[in-house]
This record gives structure tokens, sequence and C-alpha cells, in this order.
């Protein structure tokens, strides 16, 4: 498989579940240093979010990080040097958005990384956090997204933005957001 078919496999990736996988820290651990190392002056900070990030919680298996930096501005110009760096991303979809700037790294047809570039400790950088931190705190609440997120997989598990969308109303609610 190409490159390009490797890409093409892994936005089109079927939505799976699985069970958490102590080898996820370390993952993120090894990307987030490749990506200091890479630009240091551009990202002030990096953490784990997603739900590889909250031990023993049910998760796709993509490792989510959340890079921090100075401002948009920022987070757009670093599109070419991640392109540059193995990730790729749709402009459609970032050029909608305000507030971050995604990007996806893949190998082998599947997806193994989602970086989300945000203004470092703004609204979106502590929301983010106030949710895995949230997660994290309470088994009850963990289990709760877990058995929400069994039930999607199985209504969208070959639509990723509908699975996505899905879960934002329970998200809202434990970020006590309208």
């Amino acid at each position: 498989m190409n490159d390009s078919e490797s890409l093409n496999e892994a936005i089109n990736e079927e939505v799976t579940l699985q069970t958490y996988d102590d080898a996820w820290p370390a993952m993120f651990v090894a990307e987030r240093d490749r990506l200091l190392a890479l630009f240091p002056v551009n990202i002030v900070d990096i953490e784990h979010i997603g739900s590889t990030a909250v031990p023993g919680l049910l998760a796709k298996p993509v490792i989510d990080l959340l890079a921090g930096v100075d401002s948009m501005a920022v987070a757009r110009a670093l599109t070419d040097p991640l392109l540059e760096a193995g990730y790729g991303t749709s402009a459609e979809f970032n050029a909608k958005l305000t507030d971050r700037q995604w990007f996806m790294r893949w190998a082998d047809g599947r997806r193994t990384h989602h970086l989300h570039v945000v203004v470092y400790r703004g609204e979106e950088w502590a929301a983010r956090l106030r949710f895995r931190d949230a997660l994290r705190a309470s088994p009850l609440l963990a289990a709760r997204y877990a058995e929400l997120k069994a039930r999607l997989v199985v209504q969208h598990a070959n639509d990723r933005e509908a699975y996505t969308s899905a879960k934002s109303a329970f998200v809202r609610s434990v970020l006590d957001l309208p």
C-alpha cells in the first residue's frame, strides 16, 4: 500500500473502540517529544487528551494531542510544517474552525494520532483539559461515557462526524455548557 492509499483508508476508516491499552501513554510521550523537538519555538505545551488519556476507558485507538500555541495565527502557520512532519489535514475543515486547527497522522491505513492545535490556556485548551480531568477523576462518569460511546459506535461506525457529534451533548453536560 502506498502513502496515498494508506491516507485514503485512514480517512475512511471505520470507527472502532477497544479496551484501554497501557501503551497509549508512552505513544503520547513519544509523539509529544517529537513535536516539541520539531517546533520548540512554536509549541508552548502538549497535553494528552481524549479517551486514550483516561486510564481504563474504552477508546478509539487514536492518540489525541492538544498542542498549545500563542495564537491562532501561529496555529495556521504550522500547517505546512506539520504536513512535512507526517501529518495530514483537511484545508476545508480547518477553514471552518475558529478555535483550533486539526491534523491527523496515520500508518498502514489507520489513524494513529489526532493533533488539535489551540491557543495555549485559551477557552478550547481549558475545556478539553477540564473534560479529560473530569473523566479521570470520576470512574462513574467515565463508565457513563464508555456506555454512550459503545452505543454510538454501533449506530455510526461508518460516519466519524456523526459519531463525534452524537457525543457532544454529553461533553457539554460535563462542561456545564448549554
